[in-house]
């Protein structure tokens, strides 16, 4: 079964409600879980703050979009019932709820709309455009943004000097903790030709072990041979980790042979390190940054 959206829990959620007992939240959460028969792994998935399960908020929103169109009242915290307009719905029986159900009523279509006029949009409702929460919409929207970040910046170390690809290498390992010094990291990059090690870097800022290098801008894919030369340069060198770093990908054969070698070789393709630069802020700046709030339940608990 499909991991439910907002919209495909309303009704069930209505349901668990119609017999107009006062419910707990998280009752209700386990008792759609069961339905929907989740596993562990979906019920644990977490929202991109790290703060929320998707399951729950998904079902939050179930629940607040019902309580704008006055299907569902909250009783005190965590605990909700079913309206006199609710049982009424539930009685006509529909096959479906969800926000074209609910733009019947006008406190609903405010809700909804108020947004799009107040930022002087269409008033189009984001139920024909999506059946994601806002959340789900905010997680889809950077996810975009971020591919269509790291193919710029692949494309623009593409264009780059050769040299220009061996200080991106540098900075990036700094910022990751790695090389010590930026004299030592500089220095330690672009030594090329040394039997297959482009340069070799400190794991850590004393020093006490080091990682080698491979760092190829190429068009094509990196295969097997190439992994393996690169391993044979580590052994040579009686190197225990090595990282090898390229703007392409790798194959299937590169990823398996890596695997095989009493070094340890770390493959970061283009895609990685597109990533990486992205999280550790490398040729990347800051346009603009959203808070995302949500009610302090302590402030307004009784006890």
């Amino acid at each position: 079964m499909p991991f439910p959206d907002y919209e495909t829990l309303m009704l069930p959620l209505l349901r668990r409600l119609g017999n107009g007992a006062v419910r707990k939240f998280e009752d209700l959460v386990q008792e759609l879980a069961a339905e929907f028969k989740l596993t562990p792994d979906e019920l644990a998935h977490l929202l991109p703050s790290g703060r929320q399960t998707t399951f729950r908020n998904r079902i939050g929103w179930a629940r607040t979009y019902m309580s704008k169109a006055g299907l569902v009242d909250s009783v005190q915290r965590g605990q909700y019932r079913i309206t006199q307009e609710g049982q009424r719905v539930l009685g006509e029986k529909p096959a479906r709820i969800d926000d074209k159900f609910l733009r019947r009523y006008p406190a609903f279509v405010q809700f909804q709309d108020k947004p799009r006029e107040e930022s002087g949009k269409s008033a189009t409702h984001p139920a024909k455009e999506s059946k994601q929460t806002p959340e789900d919409r905010m997680e889809s929207a950077h996810a975009e943004l971020r591919r269509a970040l790291a193919s710029e910046l692949l494309e623009r170390i593409g264009k780059a000097a050769p040299d220009f690809f061996e200080r991106l290498v540098v900075e990036l390992l700094l910022k990751m903790g790695y090389g010590g010094s930026r004299h030592d990291a500089g220095r330690a990059i672009g030594r090329s030709g040394d039997g297959g090690i482009d340069g070799i870097i400190n794991e850590d800022r004393l020093g006490l072990d080091s990682i080698y290098l491979q760092a190829k801008r190429w068009d094509g894919p990196v295969g097997r041979p190439e992994i393996q030369k690169f391993a044979g340069a580590l052994a040579e060198h009686r190197a225990r980790k090595g990282v090898f770093i390229t703007t392409s990908a790798f194959t299937k054969e590169a990823h398996a042979s890596a695997t095989k070698h009493d070094a340890r070789i770390v493959l970061i393709d283009g895609e990685k390190l597109a990533t990486l630069m992205i999280d550790h802020g490398l040729g990347v700046t800051l346009e603009a940054a959203y808070e995302v709030k949500r009610i302090d339940s302590d402030y307004f608990s009784e006890e």
